[in-house]
């Protein structure tokens, strides 16, 4: 056994964990009126992003925990004819979700997280959902990102399992990550497992890995 690589690895981890839990601590340090001004110019962000703007089929997710708020992001999405969906936990499944269509009727419940989501027997029918690979873009919540594009989500490793595919080639939906600015650090750790964004968008600037930000 390679004593020296399990330390490594467990100090990585610990330092990822405690790092983590400092931004989650940023996020939800912002005020009501801090959130809503950084959702506002976030939106503003997007929808000028070529992806964002030919977009059909759009997953995003309801905010929790201090997360970024995408959901004024909804109705100019919905006046450009765009079908919203949103990440339900898969049932009977090791932490992979499924994407279900949302509208202002769907029947809600909170997940085991406490985060609101289409019901489950409502998402079960194969017409309101549709695979990852389906989608046009994702939107999913970030922890904290770092200037060249890394990303940390929150640990339970949810987008990672359900877009694991991305790294195989073949269709796929454009994937960005949303932060508040004040989650930005100078360098993230990684880890093998985390599936590569194509940018990140935060209130204040948009990254793309490998280029310069917009």
């Amino acid at each position: 056994m390679n004593h020296l690589s399990d330390d490594h690895s467990l100090a990585s981890s610990a330092s990822r964990r405690r790092l983590r839990q400092q931004l989650r601590q940023r996020r939800r340090a912002l005020t009501p009126y801090e959130q809503a001004s950084a959702a506002r110019a976030l939106c503003r962000r997007l929808r000028q992003q070529p992806e964002v703007r030919r977009a059909k089929r759009v997953a995003l997710y309801l905010p929790n925990d201090g997360e970024i708020d995408p959901r004024p992001l909804i109705p100019w999405l919905t006046r450009r004819g765009a079908r919203i969906y949103l990440p339900v936990l898969k049932p009977l499944s090791d932490n992979a979700l499924w994407f279900v269509h949302y509208h202002p009727g769907t029947p809600m419940r909170r997940n085991r997280f406490g985060i609101p989501e289409p019901e489950t027997r409502h998402g079960a029918h194969r017409a309101r959902r549709l695979p990852a690979w389906a989608l046009d873009l994702i939107l999913l919540p970030l922890v904290g990102f770092d200037d060249l594009g890394q990303r940390m989500g929150m640990g339970g490793g949810f987008y990672d399992r359900s877009l694991a595919f991305t790294r195989r080639g073949g269709p796929r939906p454009t994937l960005i990550g949303l932060a508040h600015e004040c989650q930005r650090v100078e360098r993230l750790p990684t880890a093998p497992w985390d599936v590569p964004l194509d940018a990140i968008a935060s209130d204040a600037k948009v990254l793309r890995p490998g280029r310069l930000s917009e």
